[in-house]
């Protein structure tokens, strides 16, 4: 018996051992394991809070450049209707009200303008928010009064309108606005229903994940996430948007990571400005400043309480509560917003009631007002990109000011859509799928004002005004006709106008006609041009030869290659209508060569300046002969191929052009300016089919109808001091009187009148001229002299 004790009291020993060794393993075990879990957890936590660190204090966004217009200055005495007025404040998203009282609002009486300026920081000063007083009579600003200080001022700018951007490859979009900046309930409506605890958690909210958890536990599935607006922002800023374990797990640690580095309203300021709230197009709507002028057409702070409730009631779900196809749910929803911010005592009960009775009033274009300039915005990216790299484009938000003028834009843009769909009417199927193209300068500065690149003036596609290089037709004669009055001709020189057949090398015959197949004998250099008489062209073409035509073309601003082919004589040579436009810019700014530029300065987002354009300019003709070209321009309207264009324009408006036709009329041309505006029209098929009408019909509208709501300033050319005035007889050109029936005043350099007089009564002729030598055999020789 008692050795079985014995036995019994060693297991029981043997047994104690065991367990207490068991138990210091697995103590041992659980101490590696804490350890290995305390330190997973410090490395999660510090690559966490790397990740946060890293994007939240470094560059959180790709920022696209803003692109805008020049903006509209206004001072006394300035050329302003109230007419232009409206529509440039349109552009801007300014409201018509009865009474202008906060900014962004504007007043219209029979003679005077009450106009409550936004402000704008330029480059170079801030313009501040006004209350202005603007008196107009018969077209011009008379008065301008601060009615705030009650001074009178002699100048301001308006804000610049937004022309559109430079997206990255995310093609998001957002203004970025400041806290301190968002507008009254803003921050109260989206906390009431998104995050009320949003100040007293640490960036989780234990309550919102047991909600969330006994939600989704009853639907077996996840379908409430319990997130925190910092959540919100994590999920946004570096997660996805998928609703699974694994995320969500992830975005825990982040989240308190963010709300331990960040003060509170860092985190709503960079929430306010990332939340997704809307798609235009194939470009996301992030951030409340955005989506403010994707949805209602105006900065962030003009809006009233009920577009702030639905800017946030679209947090939830900005396609599900989608105002455009949604109304009536987003209305619901809008007004669930108001009527909780009037449960927490923000609002009044009757400011309640307004609010809800207010209707949605979003505007009807799912288009940003600021993609409204496709054609222009093509433009600048193309001088910009010689510059600047397209990655700087497109993420630093830089700021880029243009010469853009939106009144001209707009003016061109209907100017081109409708005569187009007239025309289309007019000659049915054998003008359909009509296209056409304009560029518009300020032929005083060489700035680019307007840009259409087709008949829909919205598409971002072919921009025919950059792109589309077509024969010119007739608009190369002024360049023609220019190179011969540097080598001797006057406006008064007898021209052939007689067929012409020229053996080509090749051995073909080239036989050009005019327009209407007939020859009209000896005519003075100035009607030649003014009636686009092609034979007499070819003929003088033939004289001067062809390099001289090259050289002016090429002074002009033409820098492609020229072929040098008698061809070109008639315009066979293809250019586009921003290269016409580098042409006449130099014949409407006295022969000094301009170069087109669209872009004045671009800063950083800070305002820094980073390059500026300035106004360059070189002569290349001197101003004598280009005063005989302009005159002799000018006659196109007055009594040549133009002159249609004054059965619309009035007769004071004095300008200068030229008509252009190409072979079997596929293309329409006209190109003329006046004091203020330099246009380039064409019209055509992209096709290349011929049209079933010429310059006049087709070119020529398009200019006029822009000119006549432009009201531009009239030509007035100053007459250089070696201009002399001359009474001539049209049908010889000698010198004349002006009592002489037939007789006309035309300009000449000092030096070049006629030496020969006709006899009308008033006194002799002083010599008969010499016949006139003919050099038939030599047209080869001097086309290459």
């Amino acid at each position: 018996m008692p050795k079985k004790r014995v036995k019994k009291g060693k297991s029981s020993g043997r047994q104690s051992k065991k367990r207490r060794s068991i138990l210091r393993y697995l103590l041992n075990l659980f101490f590696k394991l804490s350890i290995l879990g305390v330190v997973f957890c410090a490395v999660i936590l510090i690559y966490v809070d790397g990740q946060v660190r890293q994007k939240f204090e470094g560059k959180r966004w790709e920022l696209p450049a803003k692109v805008y217009a020049r903006p509209l200055e206004m001072y006394v005495g300035q050329t302003l209707s109230q007419d232009h007025l409206r529509k440039e404040l349109s552009q801007l998203g300014y409201r018509v009200v009865s009474s202008a009282t906060g900014p962004g609002t504007v007043e219209f009486a029979t003679s005077r303008v009450r106009l409550f300026t936004r402000g704008f920081a330029f480059p170079d000063e801030i313009e501040p928010s006004r209350k202005l007083l603007i008196d107009f009579s018969e077209g011009r600003v008379q008065r301008i009064l601060d009615e705030n200080t009650q001074q009178s001022l002699a100048l301001i700018r308006l804000e610049p309108v937004l022309v559109g951007g430079i997206y990255p490859r995310s093609n998001e979009d957002r203004h970025l606005i400041r806290l301190e900046e968002s507008p009254p309930m803003l921050k109260e409506a989206l906390l009431v229903v998104e995050d009320r605890d949003f100040y007293d958690h640490h960036g989780v909210s234990p309550k919102g994940i047991l909600r969330a958890a006994i939600v989704n536990a009853r639907a077996g599935r996840f379908v409430q996430g319990g997130s925190t607006l910092t959540q919100q922002l994590i999920k946004n800023f570096y997660l996805t948007s998928d609703r699974t374990l694994s995320r969500k797990l992830l975005e825990l640690p982040m989240a308190l990571a963010m709300d331990f580095r960040y003060e509170k309203d860092e985190i709503l300021e960079a929430y306010l400005n990332e939340v997704y709230l809307g798609q235009s197009g194939v470009r996301a709507v992030h951030g409340f400043g955005l989506a403010s002028q994707f949805y209602f057409g105006r900065p962030i702070s003009e809006l009233e309480l009920h577009q702030v409730a639905l800017l946030v009631a679209l947090v939830k779900g900005p396609s599900f509560y989608d105002p455009r196809r949604n109304p009536e749910r987003a209305k619901a929803r809008r007004d669930l917003v108001i009527n909780l911010l009037a449960d927490h005592d923000y609002v009044s009960a009757t400011e309640r009631d307004q609010a809800i009775a207010e209707p949605l009033g979003v505007r009807e274009s799912r288009r940003m007002r600021s993609g409204s300039f496709p054609a222009y915005l093509d433009l600048v990216k193309r001088q910009l990109l010689k510059e600047y790299r397209d990655e700087d484009l497109s993420t630093e938000g830089l700021l880029i000011f243009t010469s853009l003028d939106p009144i001209a834009q707009a003016h061109a843009d209907a100017s081109i859509s409708g005569v187009l769909a007239e025309l289309e009417q007019r000659h049915g199927e054998r003008a359909g799928n009509l296209q056409g193209a304009m560029v518009v300068t300020d032929p005083r500065t060489g700035e680019v004002l307007a840009v259409v690149g087709g008949k829909d003036t919205r598409f971002q596609g072919f921009n025919r005004a950059l792109d589309a290089r077509r024969a010119v037709g007739s608009l190369i004669k002024p360049a023609i006709f220019l190179a011969a009055i540097e080598q001797g001709y006057t406006l008064a020189s007898v021209l052939q106008d007689t067929p012409v057949e020229l053996r080509m090398p090749n051995g073909d015959i080239w036989q050009p006609q005019n327009f209407d197949r007939q020859s009209h004998g000896d005519v003075l250099l100035i009607t030649a041009l003014a009636r686009s008489f092609n034979q007499s062209t070819v003929h003088l073409g033939l004289e001067i030869g062809l390099p001289s035509v090259i050289d002016v073309l090429k002074r002009l601003g033409v820098e492609r290659n020229i072929q040098a082919l008698p061809s070109l004589m008639l315009g066979a040579q293809e250019m586009s209508p921003m290269e016409m436009a580098e042409v006449y810019q130099t014949l409407a700014a006295d022969g000094f060569r301009m170069p087109l530029r669209s872009i004045r300065m671009v800063t950083t987002a800070d305002g820094e300046e980073l390059s500026r354009y300035p106004f360059q300019l070189r002569q290349q003709v001197a101003p004598e002969p280009i005063y005989l070209i302009r005159h002799a321009m000018q006659e196109v309207g007055r009594s040549g191929t133009a002159r249609s264009a004054y059965q619309t324009l009035p007769s004071a408006l004095n300008f200068a052009g030229k008509t252009g036709t190409s072979n079997d009329q596929r293309d329409s041309w006209f190109a003329g300016f006046t004091g203020s505006r330099l246009a380039v029209v064409w019209v055509g098929r992209d096709d290349n089919r011929p049209l079933p009408f010429t310059s006049t019909g087709g070119a020529l509208p398009v200019w006029t109808q822009f000119m006549h709501q432009e009201r531009s300033e009239s030509l007035s050319p100053r007459r250089p001091d070696a201009i002399a005035m001359q009474w001539i007889d049209e049908a010889s050109g000698w010198l004349s009187d002006p009592m002489c029936e037939g007789s006309r005043q035309l300009p000449f350099i000092q030096g070049t009148e006629p030496r020969f007089s006709v006899d009308c009564g008033q006194f002799a002729p002083v010599e008969e001229p010499p016949a006139s030598e003919s050099d038939s055999g030599g047209w080869f020789r001097n086309l290459f002299r």
